[in-house]
């Protein structure tokens, strides 16, 4: 981690303190696709788009989308750090109908609002989720990428694109039956309601908020730490799912106190980011620690097993002894928010 640091900020304001542009530069809350959500009333709306040539299909299987050909998946580190061998952009691999399995389930994700994309604006946009043999007949394994690892590569329309039909086919996967009668349910509506035949009951897609923050004591200090589940060089933020009947600024204070013995104040929103692994939307916070009822720092030891302040200084020589969360996350946004640039692997 070469980059200087820069004075950074003390309180809110600059960068962050805006929404609109932090959210807007965040990878996965990139977007150029109109969801055009009347489309979706149609009776037979697969019928007529499947009938439509200009229609485009976007093969998902397993939560990966198919990436066009020469625009394999970047190199990883597992974490969603990427990096290109050959510095080229990945994009999407946008199919005719006839190139899909006809028994696929079937996803409206809308029209495509790009100018610079090969599809004219308007091009009516499909996702096809596709069964283990339907994937290995529509192209090769490393053809399929992991939206972690390929998000920074991909223009604005094809992050939304991929994020909004990576996440909805893992509704459908994990919403089969009727959680009221267990009865299996039936898509509608263009892939965005699930329907009990039997009796009607409608259930919708479900997101999972939660709370990601940047930590700061009096002396600007950022807090990182380290999880039980990854190699004990790699620190994020700390964050938490929100729980019922939980205000977004409760959920911040409680799950950072759980989590590092810390109390904080001053919860800020900074920007949120879906995040479809498998139905998260990261809400993204700075808080300061409460000078009044400071706590004690100590990780929970189940979750977080090492806790760390940093000053920019420090995050900047840590080199190969601290790895932070990869650029498709949130996290990273609110890291280098907080140092005041980008922050080099």
């Amino acid at each position: 981690m070469s980059t200087t640091p820069s004075t950074g900020r003390n309180d809110a304001q600059g960068r962050g303190s805006d929404e609109s542009s932090f959210s807007a530069h965040l990878p996965l809350s990139r977007h150029e696709v109109d969801r055009d959500y009347l489309t979706r009333d149609r009776p037979d709306v697969f019928v007529e788009l499947l009938a439509d040539p200009a229609t485009r299909i976007l093969p998902v299987w397993k939560g990966r989308a198919l990436l066009a050909p020469g625009a394999s998946a970047p190199e990883t580190d597992g974490f969603g750090a990427t990096g290109s061998a050959d510095g080229a952009k990945s994009s999407l691999a946008l199919l005719a109908p006839s190139e899909v399995p006809g028994d696929a389930l079937l996803i409206y994700l809308g029209r495509s609002l790009a100018d610079d994309a090969p599809e004219p604006i308007g091009t009516p946009l499909v996702a096809a989720v596709l069964s283990d043999e339907q994937a290995s007949a529509v192209a090769d394994a490393e053809q399929w990428g992991n939206l972690r690892m390929f998000a920074t590569d991909l223009s604005a329309r094809d992050a939304g694109l991929a994020t909004e039909a990576i996440a909805i086919a893992n509704w459908h996967a994990s919403h089969r039956f009727s959680p009221r009668t267990g009865r299996p349910l039936v898509s509608s509506k263009g892939g965005w309601v699930l329907v009990d035949s039997e009796d009607g009951h409608e259930i919708f897609p479900r997101t999972d908020p939660a709370i990601i923050v940047g930590v700061t004591d009096a002396d600007d200090r950022l807090l990182l730490g380290s999880n039980a589940l990854w190699e004990k060089n790699r620190f994020s933020l700390l964050a938490g799912f929100v729980e019922p009947g939980e205000s977004l600024e409760q959920a911040v204070e409680r799950e950072i106190f759980e989590e590092s013995g810390v109390r904080v104040t001053n919860a800020t929103y900074l920007g949120s980011q879906p995040w479809p692994f498998p139905a998260s939307l990261m809400l993204g916070f700075r808080a300061t620690v409460d000078v009044a009822n400071p706590g004690s720092l100590e990780p929970d030891g189940a979750e977080i097993i090492d806790l760390r302040w940093f000053t920019r200084d420090e995050l900047a020589s840590a080199g190969d002894s601290v790895i932070l969360p990869g650029r498709s996350s949130i996290a990273r946004a609110i890291i280098e928010d907080w140092y005041g640039g980008e922050i080099d692997d």
